[in-house]
């Protein structure tokens, strides 16, 4: 099993980085699966829109919902999320060199979610790169049962370690 997550410190760092390796990683002809984070700053200075990229080319999901500048707490459009799911779940094959889950979030603690992609591609012998927050942390630790990498939020860590298992090794070297 070859699992791994990051964490980056800022808010909004780790959809960067995993943003930037999709990117990288799929230009050196790898074969991506999974979801990559977009965030996009409102003008009416709100709470930033959250959109994911299915990898590796689309579509491109709004998956917050805008309760209006004043609203606090949880903005996910849960059923956005499981339409991402259904994407990613369809692109999934054991050709794949990489499954990218922008974030085990609330809904993967909860048995929702990603949680059934990064199980079923772990079944199929690929790779996981996980984005993960504090907030998650003991839920991502207790489903991977300690056999989860932590990688610093480097790009060259990152592909590093996705060179070592994927069927690709050779395109990121």
């Amino acid at each position: 099993m070859k699992l791994a997550y990051t964490m980056a410190p800022g808010r909004g760092d780790t959809d960067l980085i995993l943003d930037r390796l999709a990117s990288d990683l799929i230009g050196r002809g790898l074969r991506l699966a999974g979801t990559v984070q977009i965030n996009t700053d409102r003008p009416d200075a709100g709470p930033c829109d959250m959109d994911v990229k299915v990898l590796p080319d689309g579509p491109v999901l709004r998956i917050s919902q805008n309760l209006g500048p004043s609203a606090r707490g949880c903005r996910l459009d849960p059923e956005a999320l499981e339409t991402a799911v259904g994407w990613v779940t369809a692109r999934l094959t054991p050709a794949t060199d990489l499954v990218i889950v922008n974030k085990f979030g609330k809904h993967e603690a909860e048995g929702r979610g990603f949680r059934a992609v990064i199980a079923e591609a772990l079944a199929l012998d690929i790779p996981v790169l996980v984005g993960l927050n504090d907030l998650n942390r003991a839920a991502f630790e207790e489903f991977a049962g300690g056999l989860a990498t932590r990688l610093p939020p480097e790009p060259g860590a990152l592909a590093q370690w996705v060179g070592q298992g994927t069927h690709g090794l050779a395109a990121c070297a």
